[in-house]
């Protein structure tokens, strides 16, 4: 069954949607200036403040001091850090002894090798994506293969193609950003609709 994380909120009006269309988890984009979803640390505590108890929050970084990291995770602020730069095997090694939260680190998919690459990642999930994240884009589904271990699918989900991606590939979860804004504000109604399409795929698959 896929789980559903909601990616790149920093409103309260994305909390509230959030709050009414129940994903599993949602991220947020911790001190990355270069995306123009990042928040700072004080907004992401104020904004997960008003989130749902059962909603996992999941703080997205690039390439961030281990410390801050593992600092949000401590207090609390964050249930997961997901790694979506650069990070090296021995940086989130290192990581793993400041914290023993889940860790989730992101690659880009371009070959098999890649997706080889993904499979021997020390992090507790990998997120296979198609670039550096919120591209909207499709990555080659057909690399994926056995990937072996649960893994987040990103790239370019949207309402259109979320019941597919599912049904190929059978995902830990999928994360969706970019397809549920309008006008570069994630959009309520868009939330809804693919909670309630992932919804509905949990169900033929308890009802298989």
């Amino acid at each position: 069954m896929s789980r559903i994380k909601i990616c790149g909120l920093r409103r309260p009006e994305d909390i509230a949607a959030v709050n009414e269309a129940r994903p599993d988890y949602c991220g947020f984009i911790v001190e990355y200036p270069k995306s123009r979803r990042s928040i700072d640390r004080a907004t992401l505590r104020e904004l997960v403040r008003g989130l749902r108890e059962e909603i996992v929050p999941v703080g997205v970084f690039v390439n961030a001091p281990k410390e801050l990291v593992a600092e949000l995770l401590e207090e609390g602020t964050i249930q997961i850090a997901q790694l979506h730069g650069q990070e090296s095997q021995e940086y989130i090694q290192e990581l793993k002894v400041l914290t023993e939260k889940p860790l989730i680190q992101a690659f880009s998919i371009k070959s098999k090798e890649d997706v080889e690459r993904a499979r021997e990642s020390v992090a507790d999930y990998i997120l296979l994506d198609q670039g550096s994240g919120g591209t909207g884009k499709v990555f080659d589904w057909s690399l994926v293969g056995e990937v072996g271990r649960p893994y987040f699918l990103a790239g370019g989900l949207d309402v259109e193609n979320l019941r597919e991606a599912i049904g190929l590939l059978h995902p830990w979860a999928v994360d969706l950003s970019s397809s549920l804004e309008i006008d570069g504000m994630k959009n309520a109604g868009r939330i809804c609709q693919a909670v309630e399409i992932v919804r509905m795929e949990e169900t033929k698959d308890v009802k298989r």
